[in-house]
């Protein structure tokens, strides 16, 4: 019976292809109606229509950064605690071929996030990265510990005033 098990095990574990192996650590990718879904789930909860109109949760998918756009983001993030950094994408830094830069906009004690610029065979891609000096470099994703969500106000008048409450969830300042 334990050999019959063992030679059914062997041709199991044989039949698993690698690509579906290396797809459970592949990101999580929308179908453009989940993607709507998602940014209805994750709009702010608020009296402000302005706000609940123009402030918009965005996935990691979108690649937001691959172009300067002059739109303030938020990111939710966590070091020691939860944080909300707040900045506008209005630079672009060009690295070296096969290189990269990076801008680091936000450091709380020994954690920082940073933009971080490359370039790999003609082909700019920019992430968001967290980095701690205990801890090795993070991406954001949509299933990470460090990275809770990252909105983008799509309006040129002022944007919101953002905090998080005790458990890292966004709220409007004063409601």
């Amino acid at each position: 019976m334990k050999k019959i098990l063992s030679i059914i095990g062997a041709i199991t574990l044989i039949g698993t292809s690698t690509t579906s192996l290396v797809a459970c650590n592949t990101p999580q990718e929308y179908t453009p109606k989940q993607l709507k879904e998602q940014k209805e789930k994750h709009k702010i909860d608020t009296k402000n229509q302005t706000i609940r109109d123009n402030l918009e949760w965005i996935a990691p998918q979108e690649h937001p950064f691959n172009t300067v756009d002059n739109k303030w983001y938020y990111v939710v993030w966590k070091g020691q605690n939860w944080n909300i950094t707040k900045f506008k994408n209005y630079e672009e830094i060009i690295p070296p071929k096969h290189e990269y830069q990076y801008k680091t906009i936000d450091e709380k004690s020994k954690y920082k996030i940073q933009l971080r610029y490359y370039s790999l065979n003609d082909t700019k891609i920019n992430l968001i990265i967290f980095k701690s000096i205990n801890e090795p470099t993070f991406i954001w994703e949509e299933n990470s510990n460090n990275f809770k969500s990252v909105y983008r106000w799509n309006l040129d008048t002022q944007e919101p005033d953002l905090i998080l409450d005790k458990n890292g969830n966004v709220k409007i300042n004063g409601e």
